[in-house]
């Protein structure tokens, strides 16, 4: 495997886990969008075959799948996490399984979460739970933010309702395989906001004749990005886009379009930040006789870590041999895996995948597959711990 410098404590299982190195592999060459993720269903489906579960529910949410594997004995259910998901970004490295599909790229490590999360299911298959069930999951639609929401309100999710859920990503620029984890915040709430102004074109001899968005999409710019200084507590507004009128030099504009994206490390803060970016775009809107339409796109809520989850996966790490700290403050980049543990206990932690690697969404990330048996034996002892584990 590459990226070896892991502890030999968490390369269990060399053999069995070089299998889900080629599973990754073979992913990787085949990514698919948010909620266009059915050949890469059927590819885990195919995986997990073997691994005889007692039952598997698939179109999960859209293309999501759960395998579950039952104890002989009541206990709580554990829902283990990953995603289905790519980016739309065209590779650059230079792999023998690079992916087939232009434009279309694992540069998010979904690919590795999933191998993860396979090579559990082929455990849980020769030391199958002893109490309760767990359930491997695999979420469509991640990078959307769409993903949990449409699991969650699925009507087949009522009958696997976890009690517990956890999840991992990989984590560019920390030590490879080292955990970090916090209880509260883990990822911040983010949206994409999009501001439409109407008014009414004329010729650009006479603007007079008009009405003239530019001026209000200047001062919308300039207040959402002031907007956060206003407002008590961290929060971030990034314009991401402006556009104004057409390439029309005898014309002045009569529409424009500004779209940002919002954060905050809380929902209740999300909710105060839009109305306050809402009440901006139609005020300033209204100075200039514009209609206004507001849109919004990406809609994360903030993913928040249970103190509960957090210490299971802080005494997994331990009992497992896994360096963990716990972060002092949580991630900007948001995640959906809050709609889970807003049903349940549970944590998401962060797993590094090496100082000098290259970032997530970068064109030449690639997961490192060193990071398989570190998951697999954190996801492991979180579940012998919960569920029990049959010898």
């Amino acid at each position: 495997m590459k990226n070896s410098s892991v502890s030999p404590a968490t390369a269990v299982h060399t053999a069995a886990v070089d299998e889900f190195v080629a599973v990754r592999h073979n992913l990787h060459q085949h990514p698919e969008l948010s909620n266009a993720e059915t050949e890469t269903a059927q590819r885990i489906q195919q995986v997990f075959a073997p691994f005889n579960p007692d039952k598997t529910v698939s179109q999960l949410g859209g293309t999501g799948l759960a395998f579950i594997f039952e104890g002989e004995k009541v206990g709580p259910t554990t829902l283990i996490r990953c995603e289905l998901d790519a980016l739309p970004i065209q590779e650059i490295n230079d792999l023998p399984y690079r992916s087939c599909h232009a434009g279309v790229s694992h540069k998010c490590g979904h690919d590795g979460h999933m191998a993860i999360v396979a090579a559990l299911g082929a455990e849980l298959a020769q030391h199958r739970p002893q109490r309760g069930r767990v359930i491997c999951h695999f979420q469509p639609a991640e990078e959307t933010g769409a993903g949990a929401i449409q699991v969650v309100e699925d009507a087949a999710f009522a009958a696997l309702k976890p009690d517990y859920a956890f999840a991992l990503h990989n984590l560019p620029g920390k030590p490879l395989g080292q955990v970090l984890c916090r209880p509260g915040t883990f990822n911040f709430a983010s949206r994409g906001m999009v501001v439409r102004l109407s008014g009414k074109t004329s010729h650009a001899a006479h603007p007079e004749d008009g009405v003239s968005p530019a001026m209000a999409m200047c001062r919308i710019v300039e207040g959402l990005t002031a907007l956060p200084s206003q407002i008590e507590g961290f929060s971030l507004v990034t314009v991401v886009h402006a556009c104004l009128g057409e390439v029309a030099f005898g014309t002045a504009p009569g529409e424009a379009v500004v779209m940002a994206t919002l954060r905050t490390p809380t929902n209740e803060a999300m909710n105060t930040l839009v109305e306050q970016a809402c009440q901006l775009a139609r005020q300033q809107a209204e100075v200039d006789g514009l209609n206004v339409s507001l849109d919004w796109e990406d809609v994360f809520g903030a993913s928040v870590n249970t103190d509960d989850g957090y210490q299971r996966v802080m005494r997994a790490c331990q009992t497992a041999g896994v360096e963990a700290v716990t972060m002092e403050q949580g991630f900007r980049w948001s995640e959906d895996f809050g709609k889970f543990t807003e049903l349940c206990e549970g944590a998401m932690f962060a797993l590094g995948s090496g100082e000098s690697s290259p970032q997530l969404h970068n064109p030449d990330y690639d997961f490192p597959d060193a990071l398989i048996p570190v998951g697999l034996s954190v996801f492991r002892e979180l579940i012998r711990e919960l569920n029990g584990i049959s010898s």
